[in-house]
């Protein structure tokens, strides 16, 4: 049976009457210092965004806003927006996204830092709180990344492997800490090491009307009422990427060893290996980008805890599996494939499409091998929330042997 979703999120133009969208915030008061933000072939000149709409409709007489194709260092690139949306496991939830972009040289080759967070309630009583961002030293010379949460949110689970059933879902709740630090030094140009702290604190949890008279894999697996990860990570990266928020072309190669430890304040010992690579590819000199990703991550040793193990959207900004709703499938190993074309629909640049197709793959909990693959794919709209960092509102919705799931909800793309 087709699932259908209904998105409450108003259209952006209701929104922009309460949205800020802050272009030229001086960090630094240097006035020589300049880069630019058309270093992936990115024409400012001929695009507009949200805020250009909103200015031209209620603003009278409003002053051309600035051509930063020529950007300030220290210019703080800032966009805030009230959202209200609807998915399976929150129901309706209430949300104010904020995101960032600066520079902090004048090198043309500079990497774009961000910041990502979003403070949201839902109808189920839940909260959470991220804050993401990627920071980027003068030069390059040092990258850290910040990924931290707070989360009061019923996760649905299905059980373990490939060959689960969507009726056969529950909810865990618990109450939930991560502090994920990671510090990374240039070796060479693009190219990264370096080493981190991670921690997730789980505690209150408990099983919400599992399958009755069924001992499910949570509790084969060992269900507690509390569990901790502590651990070191031992990291790679390679990012050719200079705007990660929306890349036109480069690569991106992010490998983390992570070690926990009962030294540490971990339940356990146990080690897993992640492996995150994305690669863009701008078609024929157009604005058509085809961008691959593949996210893999497996247990080395000792056994992690149930709600740490790789699942459906574990990644960072809860973004893989589009098609499925998160926790859809869990697993001691994963192997995750997607493709994604993005193009213009308008010439201006305001709305965008996208065309997407993936596919994971589990271990089975009892042979721990690949049995099953789990395909999907899409379709999207982009609208341009502020040219000058590219940053987009994504809207996409997923078809997968589950059904038509959507919509998925950005501020920014997905990878």
């Amino acid at each position: 049976m087709i699932k259908k979703y209904i998105i409450l999120f108003c259209f952006p133009f209701f929104f922009l009457a309460i949205t800020y969208s802050q272009d030229s915030i001086h960090i630094k008061k240097n006035k020589t210092d300049t880069i630019s933000f058309s270093s992936e072939n990115y024409n400012i000149k001929n695009n507009i965004d949200f805020v250009d709409v909103f200015r031209k409709i209620f603003v009278k007489n409003a002053a051309p806003r600035k051509d930063t194709g020529n950007v300030k260092t220290g210019k703080l690139h800032a966009s805030v927006l009230p959202a209200a949306q609807y998915t399976l496991q929150t129901g309706i939830a209430f949300s104010i996204v904020a995101n960032a972009a600066f520079y902090t040289s004048n090198d043309s080759a500079a990497n774009i830092s961000s910041i990502l967070t979003s403070v949201n309630y839902t109808q189920k009583n839940q909260f959470f709180m991220p804050i993401q961002g990627n920071f980027w030293t003068k030069g390059n010379k040092i990258n850290i990344l910040t990924d931290w949460h707070f989360e009061k949110y019923p996760q649905p689970t299905y059980g373990l492997g490939g060959y689960t059933k969507l009726d056969n879902g529950y909810n865990i709740n618990y109450t939930y800490i991560r502090m994920y630090q990671t510090f990374l030094k240039t070796i060479r140009p693009d190219l990264y090491v370096g080493i981190g702290y991670n921690l997730d604190y789980y505690w209150n949890i408990e099983e919400t009307n599992p399958p009755v008279g069924v001992v499910t894999d949570f509790e084969k697996y060992g269900l507690s009422t509390t569990s901790v990860a502590s651990g070191f990570t031992f990291n790679f990266l390679y990012d050719k990427r200079r705007n990660s928020i929306n890349p036109n072309n480069g690569a991106y190669v992010n490998i983390s060893l992570r070690e926990n430890t009962t030294f540490l304040g971990s339940n356990n010992n146990w080690s897993s290996l992640l492996i995150d690579a994305r690669k863009y590819f701008q078609l024929s000199n157009t604005n058509t980008i085809l961008a691959l990703w593949t996210y893999n991550w497996f247990t080395v040793s000792g056994k992690a805890p149930y709600l740490n193990l790789a699942n459906t959207a574990c990644d960072t900004y809860l973004n893989m599996g589009r098609g499925y709703i998160q926790g859809r499938y869990r697993g001691q190993n994963l192997l995750y494939l997607e493709s994604e074309l993005r193009f213009k629909i308008l010439k201006n640049g305001l709305i965008g499409g996208i065309v997407f197709a993936n596919a994971q793959s589990y271990t089975e909990p009892v042979t721990n091998k690949f049995q099953t693959i789990s395909p999907a794919c899409g379709v999207g709209l982009r609208f341009k929330l502020n040219k000058f960092s590219k940053t987009n509102i994504a809207f996409d919705w997923g078809y997968s042997k589950d059904g038509l799931v959507g919509p998925f909800f950005n501020l920014g793309e997905v990878f």
